[in-house]
């Protein structure tokens, strides 16, 4: 069984957002930014539409 539990409904912090931002720079994709950062695909499609990051689109 995996010891990561998500972060169902937490802030989101800041170190958590740059890592959304870098990633979404360097073109990653929703599924593989939410699996990094252990947050829902939702939660992170949210937070970035919230600070302005683009998020690739599947292919």
């Amino acid at each position: 069984m995996s010891n990561k539990v998500a972060k169902h409904k937490q802030p989101w912090k800041p170190d958590e957002l740059q890592k959304l931002r870098t990633l979404a720079g360097k073109g990653k994709g929703l599924k593989e930014i939410a699996k990094a950062l252990n947050r829902t695909e939702e939660s992170t499609k949210d937070a970035a539409r919230q600070h302005g990051f683009e998020i690739a689109r599947a292919r």
